[in-house]
């Protein structure tokens, strides 16, 4: 038994022996000259060049449509002022023609309590030192109701006397 498991043993050792010889897992490449590096070197740069074109061409057309977009702004900006404006405008219209409209509206009424005061001051003489027609009625009336009957029934009928 001993002599099977030393067979084994070497057995083992001998297949991880063989198990881990260098392989060729790497494949060479190919010499490669100076020519071919400059001739791929101008490619890459040619490459990034046409990128940097690439790069530049649509910052240029962002550009473009930022310069639009705040065009577009300007113009509403400018509308909303030039409709708020007109609100304004039509506001102050309106005011004035109410105003306009209430002057117009008084100027008839005023004209007749005008002329009802002239009537009121040529008819009763409100201005009389004594007072006016009514008052001055009134007392001459007081004065012959003392001596008419008549008189004074007439003027206590009326509260008067």
């Amino acid at each position: 038994m001993h002599i099977r498991s030393l067979l084994l043993s070497c057995l083992l050792l001998l297949s991880l022996l063989f198990a881990t010889v260098p392989t060729q897992a790497v494949e060479v490449a190919p010499r490669i000259t100076d020519r071919e590096i400059v001739e791929r070197l101008t490619r890459l740069e040619e490459g990034q060049k046409n990128l940097d074109k690439r790069l530049s061409d649509m910052q240029a057309f962002n550009e473009q449509r930022f310069t639009s977009i705040d065009q577009r702004f300007t113009d509403m900006h400018n509308t909303m002022l030039a409709l708020f404006g007109s609100l304004i405008a039509m506001i102050i219209a309106l005011f004035g023609y109410i105003a306009w409209d209430r002057r117009t509206m008084f100027k008839p009424l005023i004209a007749r309590l005008e002329r009802i005061e002239r009537d009121l001051e040529r008819d009763l003489e409100l201005g009389h030192n004594q007072g006016s027609r009514l008052t001055r009625l009134v007392v001459m009336l007081r004065e012959m109701a003392k001596t008419d009957p008549k008189i004074a029934e007439a003027l206590r009928s009326c509260s008067l006397l």
